[in-house]
């Protein structure tokens, strides 16, 4: 295992340690002759108080803190831009040290906040109807850049602070350590349903959710994080292995011949090979395979599409979520009509799937995946003005 993370250009010469998951914190501690209990209090300093600087861990002894200070750094991550909605969502844009971009989405539910994170700066999966797709792949994000990303969203709530033990063993105000089922107002709920594919970023997603699960980290229950994926059938059954998250499945069509034509990757693993997987998928009791059906106007929205997605979905612990398509400038796609969203619901209904309309956030700002991005990114090199 590479206990030393690469190094950023901004930091030349040095490591972040915030790309250590809490194991290999351990094994980092150990390779300096630092006391095994070392890690632990480093990695809670790091995210539970969200500590910027080793000068501020006051109960590690000086020497050590400079010594720390001349190899190591601890990355943040600041918004470059933020879209405010009326319904109360807000769209992060952050800019990444090497120059891309990635978005985050801060969503009102009732008494809590969830958080649409992103995996990667763009995305390789060549979906149709996905504007960030568009834009290509760029890289996999570090480990840091993942979890830093709440972090960041963390500290633009400066009303729901919630209070929990803090490192050094007092009590603060702390808005990057929310408690396990935090209190009403706070960020409870993660959704890795941002830019990217998280299955394809494996490795560094799988570190990202040690640290925002782990008591001494982020402290998030697993049963308020979900994975999204669009069918990286290999990677979805060692996460099953690896760790105990929610899954969603981006399913979006009901036979091979839609699929393939809305998500190349169904070319790979077709649905029959998908929906084994899910029902091989190990579930905790009363969880549930969230499936996510994007409506697009006469492309996947026919009552007989809704009755072969019941049918495709037989013997699975799914619930499905659907969506009606939020679209963009230069989109080939359209939105059904609610009447026609309304059918699809209640054919679903009837088969008993428990089947949601995902209520539109954001339809006044730059809602759909990777549009904040593009306006920013490509609006700003043809001169349009960015704010």
């Amino acid at each position: 295992m590479n206990l030393q993370p690469k190094t950023d250009n901004t930091q030349p010469g040095k490591v972040d340690l915030r790309d250590m998951s809490l194991s290999e914190l351990s094994g980092w501690a150990s390779s300096l002759s630092l006391e095994s209990f070392r890690a632990r209090q480093i990695f809670r300093w790091l995210w539970r108080s969200d500590v910027t600087s080793f000068d501020q861990m006051t109960d590690l002894q000086k020497e050590l803190r400079q010594r720390l200070s001349e190899l190591y750094y601890i990355s943040s991550l600041r918004p470059e831009k933020i879209e405010r909605s009326q319904d109360g969502t807000k769209k992060f844009l952050f800019a990444l040290s090497d120059g891309n971009h990635i978005e985050s989405v801060l969503i009102p539910e009732k008494g809590h906040y969830t958080l649409c994170l992103s995996s990667q700066a763009g995305c390789a999966m060549g979906c149709r109807f996905c504007l960030t797709g568009k834009g290509g792949f760029k890289r996999n994000l570090k480990t840091s850049e993942i979890v830093n990303q709440v972090l960041a969203v963390q500290g633009a709530l400066p009303d729901e602070k919630l209070s929990r033990p803090s490192a050094s063993g007092g009590n603060e105000a702390s808005p990057s350590a929310p408690e396990r089922d935090a209190a009403p107002g706070g960020l409870t709920n993660l959704v890795f349903m941002g830019m990217g594919e998280p299955l394809a970023n494996y490795e560094n997603l799988i570190k990202s959710l040690q640290i925002l699960l782990a008591d001494e980290g982020c402290g998030f229950s697993s049963r308020r994080v979900t994975v999204s994926t669009c069918g990286l059938v290999p990677q979805m059954e060692k996460l099953g292995r690896d760790i105990t998250v929610n899954l969603a499945i981006s399913l979006h069509a009901p036979d091979n011949e839609t699929r393939n034509f809305l998500m190349p990757i169904n070319r790979t693993y077709p649905l029959e090979v998908l929906i084994e997987a899910c029902r091989r998928f190990p579930l905790p009791q009363r969880r549930m395979i969230t499936f996510e059906y994007l409506l697009i106007s006469g492309v996947n929205d026919s009552p007989e599409q809704a009755r072969a997605l019941a049918k495709l979905l037989r013997d699975v612990r799914a619930k499905i979520n659907l969506i009606p398509f939020n679209a963009y400038p230069g989109s080939e796609f359209k939105p059904p009509p609610p009447e026609r969203v309304l059918a699809f619901q209640q054919i679903l209904i009837k088969n008993h799937y428990t089947t949601m309309i995902r209520q539109s956030k954001g339809a006044d700002i730059s809602a759909a995946c990777g549009q904040l991005h593009a306006h920013v990114v490509y609006g700003s090199q043809r001169g349009e003005e960015v704010v």
